[in-house]
């Protein structure tokens, strides 16, 4: 049982790991594939749900409507800043990404009055410190390293609004969560999308296939790994190996696609890791 959760779970990391390169060959703009992402997806969750014969309960998804909502916006905001970002760097962009869990013991610690011990504090100290690096404060950088930060840093606001909401989210079977967070992102998107002319003036059939595999696979099927693996996998678990996404990705970067990564930056982005791994190791830590 615990073997296959792995399994299942490296499954989804492995997918997520890999949408930065897809969007590397798609000529569409980053919200319009965000849209397309999310009404597939949710589509594809739907049709799992129905074809398990399993009763959707619309009572708890009324009850937890005002945070699925939330979350829903917050998942689409976290999807257009980090596919934009992913146009000009998946490597730093999926390492600022990251810097959401740090955020969010910040920000629990500040409104929730939850403690934050020593070592924590050092593993955000060690974080800053790597973000200073990779914004290339200690040496001139391209205008797209910083436009990787600022988007990678959005990005990680909207999962830390995601996070937060999910926390108050009660009674909800995680398949239901996710279609209807999914089902809102897809609102919030469209008229963003159809405001800021994010619409196609032509398909071009190698993008449509890879949003449609990024739709199925990156979405329906990575969501359904990753759910189907959480709740078996112990928390720590959860979280070291979580960070396997991101090192994917800024391998993917450097050495697939050739990115330009300084030595300042490889030292912040190994200084990220350390500190969000860290955190997770010493959350319960005195």
């Amino acid at each position: 049982m615990r073997s296959t959760a792995t399994i299942k779970y490296l499954i989804a990391l492995t997918l997520y790991g890999t949408i930065g390169l897809f969007l590397h060959f798609i000529k569409y703009s980053s919200e319009f594939v965000v849209l397309c992402r999310g009404t597939i997806g949710s589509l594809f969750i739907l049709l799992v749900l129905l074809s398990r014969k399993a009763k959707i309960d619309w009572q708890s998804i009324r009850n937890n409507l005002r945070y699925l909502m939330i979350s829903g916006f917050a998942l689409g905001f976290n999807w257009v800043f980090l596919f934009a970002g992913y146009r000009h760097g998946i490597a730093i962009t999926s390492l600022c990404n990251y810097l959401a869990p740090l955020i969010v013991v910040v920000i629990m610690a500040t409104l929730y009055k939850e403690k934050i011990n020593s070592r924590q504090l050092m593993c955000i100290g060690l974080a800053f410190v790597g973000m200073l690096l990779l914004t290339g404060i200690f040496e001139s950088q391209s205008s797209g390293d910083i436009r990787c930060v600022i988007y990678g840093s959005l990005a990680a606001l909207g999962f830390v609004i995601l996070v937060i909401c999910n926390k108050k989210l009660k009674d909800i079977k995680d398949l239901e969560k996710t279609f209807m967070q999914l089902f809102f992102s897809v609102l919030i998107v469209f008229p963003y999308v159809l405001f800021n002319d994010g619409f196609p003036k032509e398909f071009d059939l190698l993008s449509t296939i890879l949003v449609i595999i990024l739709g199925v696979l990156h979405t329906g099927v990575a969501y359904i790994c990753y759910f189907g693996s959480i709740n078996i996998l112990d928390a720590q678990t959860i979280a070291v190996l979580g960070y396997l996404e991101p090192v994917l990705n800024f391998l993917l970067g450097t050495i697939v696609l050739k990115e330009n990564i300084s030595v300042y930056s490889i030292i912040g982005a190994i200084m990220i890791l350390l500190a969000s791994i860290g955190n997770e190791i010493f959350a319960d830590k005195e």
